[in-house]
């Protein structure tokens, strides 16, 4: 990597106190807290139910609310279930930080620190904070635990365990949570993310319907979304994402919005529309590294690879996640640049490794690279144990079948391979696989299809893999002309009989597939896979998608 990633002096790793400290030093520069005042919340707090108003000298109009500060921003974002700005998130830190030193009992303050921990750490790919935030969440614990209502620390840990990819201790705390306080909405978006990850779609469903009862606006919005993506209904996930984004009320929730739309633009191989909404996010918060990664894909996919360089550059210098530095790595790769590949793709090793020693599980980015580019046997070691764990997403079920192809298991693969589609996930990675396993096993037709869907779902879905998608397809040829060899006038089957006035009109002669009572199954609807909306939207063309596949490669601010 070119550049090591760029922390803010007061959250740097260099402070982290030692294993089992039993306190969080604060900042070097002093921050102002509110919460010192705190002996005068309760008065203040009653003025203000009250609706008292501030006389002013003069007969003037009665004085404005003083403006909100960043930590009371960002308290206010994480008591709405929204994102903070980094800024806000850090002054948060360094807000209750301070406290917590000169008041060592107090559990709300001690869960604050350590959840605020836990998002920093994933927006600054440092597992250095889930370290910091696991001590804060336990010392909170110690001074209130959980049994005598204090519930928000076993939500932290739950969001620490999902960050750590532990979506079986994930699961656990939300479940308890919810199990003590089911009207409580912060144990779901925990909930949500562990049954996603343990591929529990339908779970996922009731979790996020049931979120979104308790929990309105642009969080529940966007969890909808994401649930209508993970069940292949496309055109219902993209207009609730363009609802969240329209109803985004501050500019991390909309950069977050604009960021899904710009992921869902992708996946349809849209890759002019994925841009316009990651610089529209970019527009919105230049600090949003998620969104200068997803503007370096659509750049690939537009043949701009120069400046998909410089954007991964960006990216991998300050927000270093395992996936954008393999990604950089393939685009090296695609263009001839072995070298720089080779580069990328040891820095990668150090990160895995690194994650590892942090306790946290990137075995799924660690078996893509392996069955790609090291060793196939060690990555379905890896998926095998992913399955095993039940962690059975449709990203594992993929990766494991791809991993098994690799090391020359393609029969074993199949089954994995045709799970990771089933899931109802467009993904056209998925349907290569598939396609290529299919292939090698001799099923010409199928792999066809696959192959063909592929890249008609996607046609840049990776800089690497699209190219011999389309050499795949190119080597199978024209299916054969003329139908079955054996066919001929005596054996031609008897005419079908004309369908009733009873029978389905879904399941006629010259009835299209997919249409009638099959099409929901086609769908992804089915029982505990959550409700579909009665009228589903017309699905966007995708115009700004290439013709044909293309054999090119893939906030610049600083975080505080």
């Amino acid at each position: 990597m070119d550049a090591k990633p760029q922390q803010n002096p007061e959250l740097s790793p260099s402070t982290l106190p030692p294993q089992g400290a039993t306190s969080v030093p604060p900042p070097p520069a002093p921050m102002r807290t509110t919460l010192r005042r705190a002996a005068f919340g309760a008065v203040a707090g009653a003025v203000l139910v009250a609706g008292a108003v501030i006389a002013v000298p003069g007969g003037e109009e009665e004085a404005a609310p003083p403006t909100p500060g960043p930590v009371a921003r960002a308290e206010a974002a994480a008591a709405a279930g929204s994102p903070a700005s980094l800024s806000d998130l850090t002054a948060l830190i360094g807000d209750r930080q301070k406290w917590v030193e000169t008041h060592p009992a107090d559990a709300p303050s001690w869960a604050v620190l350590g959840t605020a921990y836990v998002e920093w750490g994933r927006r600054s790919a440092d597992a250095a904070y889930y370290t910091r935030a696991e001590q804060a969440l336990q010392r909170s614990l110690a001074a209130q635990p959980g049994e005598r209502g204090n519930t928000p620390a076993w939500v932290g840990l739950g969001a620490l365990a999902n960050a750590r990819n532990d979506f079986l201790a994930a699961k656990k705390w939300g479940e308890t949570v919810r199990t003590r306080q089911p009207k409580d909405w912060t144990a779901y978006p925990v909930l949500i993310e562990a049954y996603r990850g343990l591929g529990d779609y339908a779970a996922a469903a009731r979790a996020t319907e049931k979120f979104g009862t308790l929990r309105t606006g642009f969080p529940a919005l966007a969890g909808t979304s994401q649930m209508y993506r993970d069940q292949g209904w496309r055109e219902d996930a993209l207009a609730t994402a363009q609802e969240a984004a329209d109803r985004a009320a501050t500019p991390a929730e909309k950069a977050a919005a604009l960021h899904r739309l710009g992921e869902l633009a992708a996946e349809r191989g849209e890759p002019a529309e994925a841009l316009a909404q990651y610089d529209a996010a970019l527009r919105t918060d230049p600090g949003h590294l998620a969104s200068r990664a997803g503007r370096a894909r659509a750049l690939v996919a537009l043949d701009r690879t120069d400046e998909a360089l410089a954007d991964y550059r960006t990216v991998t210098a300050k927000l270093p996640r395992p996936e954008y530095v393999l990604e950089l790595g393939e685009l090296y790769e695609s263009l001839g640049l072995d070298g720089d590949a080779r580069t990328q793709y040891a820095e990668l090793r150090e990160l895995l490794a690194e994650a590892r020693t942090a306790g946290v599980d990137e075995s799924l980015t660690e078996a893509r690279f392996e069955a790609d580019h090291g060793d196939p046997e060690a990555a379905v070691e890896l998926m095998r144990a992913e399955w095993a764990a039940q962690r059975r997403s449709s990203a594992v079920a993929d990766t494991l079948a791809w991993s098994l192809h690799r090391a020359g298991l393609s029969e074993e693969a199949l089954q994995y391979a045709e799970k990771a589609v089933e899931t109802g996930v467009r993904d056209a990675s998925y349907a290569y696989h598939l396609g290529v396993i299919e292939s090698a096993l001799g099923q010409d037709g199928p792999a066809r299809g696959h192959l063909e869907e592929a890249l008609r779902t996607n046609p840049g879905f990776s800089p690497l893999a699209a190219p011999l998608a389309q050499e795949a397809l190119d080597a199978l040829g024209e299916p054969a002309a003329g139908g079955p060899a054996d066919m001929s006038p005596s054996a031609a089957p008897e005419p079908a009989a004309e369908p009733d006035s009873e029978q389905d009109p879904g399941s006629g002669p010259g009835t299209r597939p997919g249409s009638g009572k099959d099409a929901e199954k086609e769908s992804g609807s089915g029982e505990g896979s959550g409700k579909k909306p009665a009228q589903p939207r017309q699905e966007p063309r995708a115009e700004s998608a290439p013709a044909s596949p293309r054999a090119a490669g893939p906030s610049a601010t600083a975080t505080p």
